[in-house]
């Protein structure tokens, strides 16, 4: 496996999608024996699931919360994080809304989709709430229900989230993707704006993708394997 040199690079961009966060034993939602398999997102994950029954989706999502919290980081994800502490220019872009990165001690994260650990008033904004049950269901300040910062089916991704993440990846000089198949746009695109913008691009996934022949380079292994050799002369 090659090794890169940190110093090398000023700017370090990590993309991870729903494999950084399954190695830690965090159930999926799609796939074969994902959530979507077992519950109907109709009913769970939609703007109108949650005006018809607010409280039947805030306590799904509380057991999203709790299945969540009985994960750890990997040591993928801790790699990350040590890196981060050394290396000034590294950012995190994850499609996971499980903070599984922050958790590792990750602090410069861009999370596409949002948040297992935010709340949104509709008037007063996002808050954090971290915990297996949520502080409360409805705004202190208004009353109306609260709704996990997440983005659900239907939903529009945040404009200035995605901003960010496209900056940091126009300015990136290495460009590593994790446990993604990076098909669904605008995640697809990431790959060819690196590389067109001049960075490295390296993919780290068990098996091959359809977005496999973006990379110039690919390693078919577990984040958890590796990340921590992958920066090895860093250690």
């Amino acid at each position: 496996m090659q090794v890169f040199d940190p110093k090398n690079y000023q700017r370090i961009l990590f993309f991870t999608g729903a494999g950084m966060s399954a190695e830690s034993g965090v159930p999926t939602y799609r796939g074969k024996g994902g959530i979507w398999d077992q519950y109907d997102w109709n009913n769970y994950a939609c703007q109108s699931a949650f005006d018809r029954d607010p409280e039947k989706v805030l306590k799904f999502h509380e057991l999203r919360r709790k299945a969540v919290l009985e994960c750890q980081p990997h040591a993928g994800h801790f790699a990350i994080a040590e890196l981060e502490k050394q290396h000034p220019g590294v950012t995190v872009v994850t499609q996971n809304i499980d903070g599984m990165h922050q958790r590792a001690g990750s602090e410069n994260v861009v999370e596409l989709h949002g948040s297992l650990w935010r709340m949104r008033c509709p008037i007063h904004g996002t808050f954090e709430d971290i915990g297996e049950k949520y502080t409360d269901y409805a705004c202190k300040k208004c009353g109306n229900w609260l709704r996990p910062d997440i983005i659900w089916f239907g939903d529009m991704l945040n404009p200035d989230v995605i901003n960010s993440a496209l900056t940091a990846i126009e300015q990136c000089e290495l460009f590593i993707s994790i446990g993604t198949s990076g098909v669904v746009w605008p995640a697809a695109g990431f790959p060819e704006i690196a590389r067109n913008k001049g960075a490295l691009c390296i993919e780290i996934n068990p098996e091959a993708s359809e977005m496999s022949k973006m990379y110039d380079d690919t390693i078919r292994s577990t984040a958890g394997k590796a990340l921590p050799r992958l920066f090895q002369k860093n250690e």
